[in-house]
C-alpha cells in the first residue's frame, strides 16, 4: 500500500494526469460544442482516430510535425463537416451517423494503413514527426510545480488554452449566442433571422477540430505512431466528462481532469504486480460509475425541483 501511495503521490504522477487528460479534454470540449448547438455529436472516437493517422502520414511524408498537426486538424473539420451534411443534407439520425463515422474511423484507417504500409496493425515502418514538447520559463525551475506543469508536449497547452477560447466563443461572442439559441430553441432562432444548419454545421466543424487535435495529440505527442484504435475509448470518456460538467467548458476541464487520474492511476498500478486486466479497466469502470453518480445527482435535483413546483402550486389555495 506505502509503495502505491509514494507512486500516487510523486511529481512523475501529475505529469502524467495532465498528459492524459490532454486527449480526453479535447474530445469532452468538442462534445460541449455540439451539445449547445443541439445536436447529439458520439463521433469524436472515430475522428481523433482520422486526424491521428492523417497527421502521422502527413507527417511522414512532408517531414513536419507542423504540417501533420495541419493536416490531422483538416481531417477532423472535414470529418466535422461530413457529419453536418449526413445530418441535415440527407437528414440521417444523428446517431447512425455518429456510428458511421466512428466505424469509418476505426476501419478506414487500417485500411489505408495496410494500402500505405502493408502492416495492418501499426505504423511504425512510417517515420512520422513528433509535437515538439515546452519548457516554461522560470516555472520549469520550480521544484515539485516544475515538474509536473513544465515540459509537457505543446498539443497539453493548447488544450488548455482551448478551454478559454470555447468559454470565449459559447458565452462572449456572435456566434456563440446563435449556437446556443440553435441549441435551446431552433425554431425561435429561426424567427430572428438566423439560420439553424448553417449555425449548427459550424458548431460540428468547430467541434471536428478539437477532436482532431486530441487526435493528433495521440499519434504525434503521446505516442510517435498510429496504431489500429490508438484512442482507445477516449473520444467516449471525453463525452461522459461534458455529460458530467453540465456542458460548460470549465466543468468539463475539471471533469476530464478527474478521468485524467484515473487514467495515470491504471498506467502507475501496471507497474506493481496486479492483473493486467484489471488495471486497464480502471478508467472505464471510473467512467461507468462517475456516469451513475451524476444521473443520480440529477434525477434528485429533478425530483427537488418537482416537488418545490408542488409545493408553490398548493400555497394559494391555503
Amino acid at each position: 500500500m506505502s509503495e502505491i501511495l509514494e507512486l500516487v503521490f510523486s511529481a512523475s504522477f501529475g505529469f502524467s494526469v495532465l498528459r492524459l487528460t490532454t486527449p480526453i479534454l479535447l474530445a469532452a470540449l468538442a462534445s460541449v460544442i455540439s451539445e449547445r448547438a443541439g445536436v447529439g455529436n458520439i463521433t469524436m472516437e472515430g475522428t481523433m482516430l482520422i486526424s491521428a493517422f492523417t497527421g502521422v502520414v502527413v507527417s511522414a511524408y512532408t517531414g513536419s510535425a507542423w504540417l501533420g498537426f495541419a493536416a490531422g486538424i483538416a481531417a477532423g473539420a472535414i470529418s466535422g463537416y461530413l457529419l453536418a451534411y449526413i445530418i441535415f443534407k440527407l437528414q440521417v439520425n444523428d446517431i447512425l451517423a455518429g456510428i458511421a463515422i466512428n466505424l469509418l474511423g476505426s476501419g478506414g484507417t487500417v485500411f489505408f494503413l495496410f494500402a500505405l504500409t502493408g502492416v495492418r496493425g501499426i505504423s511504425t515502418s512510417l517515420s512520422s514527426k513528433v509535437m515538439p514538447s515546452v519548457d516554461i520559463p522560470f516555472i520549469k525551475d520550480i521544484p515539485v510545480l516544475g515538474e509536473i506543469i513544465s515540459g509537457h508536449n505543446i498539443v497539453t497547452y493548447m488544450s488548455f488554452v482551448m478551454v478559454i477560447l470555447v468559454w470565449f466563443i459559447l458565452f462572449r461572442t456572435p456566434l456563440g449566442l446563435r449556437i446556443r439559441s440553435v441549441g435551446e430553441n431552433p425554431d425561435a432562432a429561426k424567427s430572428v433571422g438566423v439560420n439553424v444548419y448553417r449555425t449548427k454545421s459550424i458548431a460540428l466543424t468547430i467541434a471536428g477540430v478539437l477532436s482532431g487535435m486530441g487526435g493528433v495529440y495521440m499519434s504525434m505527442g503521446y505516442v510517435s505512431w498510429f496504431a489500429k484504435d490508438l484512442t482507445a475509448g477516449r473520444g467516449w470518456i471525453g463525452i461522459a466528462a461534458a455529460a458530467m460538467s453540465g456542458q460548460h467548458p470549465v466543468g468539463a476541464a475539471v471533469a476530464s481532469l478527474f478521468f485524467g487520474v484515473a487514467d495515470a492511476t491504471a498506467n502507475t498500478l501496471q507497474t506493481i504486480n496486479l492483473p493486467s486486466q484489471l488495471v486497464l479497466m480502471i478508467p472505464y469502470v471510473v467512467t461507468l460509475l462517475a456516469m451513475c453518480v451524476y444521473a443520480y445527482y440529477r434525477l434528485q435535483k429533478k425530483k427537488r425541483l418537482a416537488k418545490g413546483k408542488a409545493s408553490l402550486a398548493k400555497a394559494p389555495a391555503q
